[in-house]
């Protein structure tokens, strides 16, 4: 099984998609988007954006957390990871996004 993305709706009528692993973890999380068309937009952002050189920073939290966003070749952040223990643990994030995002499925459950 490959990676998915879970495009959703919020209860205020907005979309988020989150980037999950094989194993179902959460890996990457989008910002909220007015329309669908902006979230798929964003999507294939991630996927063009993960293979490129540069596009992941690493940031540690105020309480010593390690977390990376994907940032787009226009500055703006693409997603954000969940927070991790470890910059290793961390930068394992930012390799199994590389990994699925490509190829990662859409699971549509906005309907």
């Amino acid at each position: 099984m490959s990676g998915k993305f879970e495009l959703k709706k919020a209860k205020d009528g907005q979309f988020h998609f989150n980037l999950l692993a094989t194993n179902g973890q959460v890996i990457l999380s989008s910002e909220m988007y007015k329309a669908k068309d902006s979230a798929l937009n964003g999507i294939e952002s991630v996927r063009k954006n993960s293979q490129r050189e540069g596009a992941f920073e690493t940031k540690t939290s105020s309480n010593d957390k390690h977390y990376f966003l994907l940032m787009a070749t226009n500055g703006q952040v693409v997603g954000q990871s969940q927070m991790y223990a470890s910059a290793a643990s961390c930068k394992s994030g930012i390799e199994s996004v590389q990994k699925n995002a490509p190829s990662a499925v859409i699971d549509d459950q906005t309907s």
